[in-house]
């Protein structure tokens, strides 16, 4: 995985609560066993017309909107636990979700797949997207090692949680595999002195 330390990126504002998972990524693209193409797929149903087209007053085909943020309403990632929903944001280029509740399943596979999570308070959420329909260049800067998410347009921050395993694997860049190879040492030792 990529390291994650420090992002400043504009956002694509998705004002939308209770976005479940089939709403991310319909079920129909789930019979992929890789990561590879989700990101053309992600929230299907409401970016293309039938004909495959795009929908023009959905967000991702708005030109204001772009960056590596998705800001999105209350209640993100519900239903179902398909993990393909992490490589669908992740694919499209998202690193952040900023959001003030996920379901706790999406929540643990965002993580897994180096898609960073970050729970705000009701208010801030509404700010950033106040902020963001003002001015569609709005960036935030989210520190992950000082858990901090800033509006840079307002100048506010507020602090968030992160389990701090998950904290040392997106900053250091590994997965939960080569998180254990990188203990292979102390592992070692430990078996030996039993």
């Amino acid at each position: 995985m990529e390291k994650f330390i420090k992002l400043t990126s504009t956002v694509v504002p998705l004002p939308i609560e209770n976005v479940d998972t089939d709403q991310i990524i319909p079920a129909r693209f789930l019979k992929a066993t890789d990561k590879e193409g989700f990101g053309n797929n992600l929230f299907a149903d409401w970016r293309y017309n039938k004909d495959g087209s795009p929908k023009a007053d959905f967000v991702l085909n708005n030109s204001l909107y772009k960056g590596s943020i998705l800001v999105a309403g209350k209640n993100f990632g519900s239903g179902s636990s398909r993990e393909h929903a992490a490589w669908a944001i992740d694919g499209y280029g998202f690193k952040v979700v900023v959001s003030n509740f996920f379901a706790d399943i999406f929540q643990n596979n965002a993580l897994n797949n180096g898609v960073l999570p970050v729970v705000v308070s009701t208010e801030f959420l509404a700010e950033i997207f106040s902020s963001v329909n003002s001015n569609p260049a709005t960036s935030l800067t989210i520190d992950l090692e000082k858990q901090i998410i800033t509006n840079n347009e307002t100048g506010n921050s507020e602090s968030f949680d992160i389990n701090p395993y998950k904290k040392e694997c997106l900053v250091n860049g590994l997965d939960d595999i080569d998180y254990l190879l990188s203990k292979k040492v102390q592992i070692e030792a430990y078996e030996k002195a039993r």
